[in-house]
C-alpha cells in the first residue's frame, strides 16, 4: 500500500487543516488579551507572542467557534497524522539519512514535524483531559511555533513532490479500484515496498478506514461545542456534568468543591467590592435591586467544550459607574479560589457584559458561581470567573 500517492493524498489533507489549527490557535491566544499584564499564559514570550488586533465582544460566540474548531478538527486529524507517518515509517529511518543538501533540509523538517506533531498532538488530549502534569499553555504555545517551523520546511521542499504525485493517479480511479486489483505503485520511490506482500486491503479501503475513524471523532466529540442533543453523543467528552437539576444543569469546568469554596464562603456576609474613584461594597440583595439585563451567552473553554444559557445580572458597565467611571478601561477583577483576571475597556462596555446573579430564570447555584460571576461575550471560560469578590475599574486614558 505504502508509496508516493497515498502519502501525499494524507499530505493533502493536513496541509489544508493544519494551518487551520494554527491560525485558530493564534486566535485562541489573542482571545487572552495577551497586552493586559496578568492575562499572558507565556508573558516572556518574546517575538513570538503574535497578535494582530484587540480581541472583540461581538460576535458573542466568535471564540466559541474559533476554540471548538481548533480542538475538534485536532482531534479528527489525529487518524491522518498516524496514517502519514505510518505511509512514511520506511523513510524516517533510511541511512545513511541524507546525500544531499535537499535531502539534509527534509531531514530537519522532518525532525521538527514528526516530533512537533507528536508533541502538540499528545499535550492537546492531555489537556482536554485535565493532566495537569504539564505547563500546557507553555508547551503548546512554543511547541507550536517549532513545529510550524518545521511545517512550512517541509512544505517547502516536498511540495512539488506531492504534486506530481497526486497527478500520477486518478483519485476517482482508486475509490473504484477493488483488493483484487490492487497493486504496488509502479513508481521508483524509497516508500515502496521492496518484496511486497499480497495485499490485504485496497488503498480504498485505507481511505475508507481512516475518513470512516476521523468521521467517528468528529461524531463523538463534537457535541462538546455544538451542545444541545449533540451533547449526549459526546461519549469522548471528559467535562464534569453538574449534578444540579433544571436550570442549572449544564456542564461546569470546576466545582466549587475543588477550589475548596463551601457555601459558608458566599453565605449571608458575602460582599462584592468596587474600587474606582472611591470605593463601594455591594451585597448580593443590593445588586438584584439593581436594572437587570439578561442575555444568551456562551461559556467556551480551551479544553473544546461550551455551553450557551441565558444570564441574568447587572452590566458591568452600571457597576463602573456607580464607582465613578463612566468610560472604563482596563480592568482587574478578583474571585475566590482563583486569582484575577484583566478586561480591556470594551469587554467592560459592552452591552451584554454583566455580573451575573441568576441564570435561566434560577439563581446561580454554587458550582456555577453564587452568588455573582462574570459573564463576557467571547470572551475565554476562564475569564468568565464565579465567585467574584472584587472588580477594580481604571478610566481610560
Amino acid at each position: 500500500m505504502r508509496g508516493p500517492w497515498l502519502t501525499s493524498v494524507f499530505g493533502l489533507i493536513l496541509l489544508i487543516g493544519i494551518p487551520i489549527e494554527f491560525v485558530t490557535g493564534l486566535l485562541s491566544y489573542a482571545a487572552y488579551d495577551p497586552k493586559l499584564a496578568g492575562n499572558d499564559p507565556n508573558a516572556a514570550h518574546g517575538l513570538f507572542g503574535l497578535y494582530l488586533f484587540n480581541w472583540i465582544t461581538k460576535p458573542s460566540w466568535l471564540y466559541r467557534v474559533t476554540e471548538g474548531t481548533h480542538v475538534i478538527l485536532g482531534l479528527v486529524l489525529v487518524p491522518v497524522v498516524l496514517a502519514k507517518l505510518w505511509s512514511v515509517m520506511p523513510k524516517l529511518f533510511q541511512w545513511p539519512p541524507w546525500h544531499s543538501i535537499a535531502q539534509l533540509l527534509e531531514r530537519i523538517s522532518l525532525a521538527l514535524v514528526v516530533g512537533g506533531i507528536v508533541f502538540e498532538m499528545s499535550t492537546g488530549i492531555l489537556d482536554i483531559d485535565y493532566y495537569g502534569q504539564i505547563n500546557f499553555y507553555s508547551g503548546h504555545f512554543y511547541g507550536a511555533w517549532a513545529f510550524m517551523a518545521g511545517f512550512a520546511l517541509h512544505v517547502g521542499v516536498k511540495f512539488g513532490d506531492m504534486v506530481r504525485a497526486l497527478r500520477s493517479r486518478s483519485f476517482r480511479k482508486e475509490l473504484r479500484t477493488g483488493l483484487a486489483d490492487t497493486k504496488p505503485e509502479p513508481v521508483e520511490s524509497s516508500l515502496i515496498p521492496q518484496m511486497p506482500a499480497d495485499p490485504t486491503i485496497s488503498r480504498r479501503g485505507i481511505l475508507a478506514l481512516i475518513g470512516g475513524t476521523s468521521l467517528a471523532v468528529l461524531l463523538l466529540t463534537a457535541g462538546e461545542a455544538i451542545g444541545g442533543a449533540m451533547r449526549e453523543l459526546a461519549v469522548f467528552g471528559t467535562h464534569y456534568r453538574s449534578p444540579d437539576t433544571g436550570p442549572n444543569h449544564f456542564p461546569v469546568n470546576h466545582t466549587a468543591a475543588s477550589y475548596g469554596i463551601t457555601s459558608t464562603d458566599v453565605g449571608p456576609d458575602w460582599r462584592l467590592s468596587l474600587l474606582g474613584s472611591h470605593r463601594l461594597s455591594l451585597s448580593r440583595r443590593q445588586l438584584l435591586a439593581m436594572p437587570q439585563t439578561t442575555a444568551d451567552l456562551p461559556i467556551a473553554c480551551t479544553e473544546g467544550w461550551s455551553t450557551q444559557q441565558r444570564w441574568t445580572g447587572v452590566p458591568l458597565a452600571d457597576l463602573a459607574r456607580l464607582v465613578g467611571r463612566d468610560n472604563p478601561g482596563p480592568s482587574q477583577l478578583k474571585a475566590l479560589g482563583y486569582g484575577y483576571v484583566i478586561l480591556a475597556g470594551s469587554q467592560i462596555t459592552a452591552a451584554d457584559s454583566l455580573l451575573a446573579l441568576r441564570v435561566n430564570g434560577a439563581d446561580l447555584s454554587l458550582d456555577h458561581g453564587y452568588p455573582a460571576r462574570v459573564i463576557v461575550p467571547s470572551a475565554p471560560g476562564t475569564h468568565q470567573l464565579k465567585w467574584m469578590t472584587e472588580i477594580v475599574f481604571t478610566e481610560e486614558a
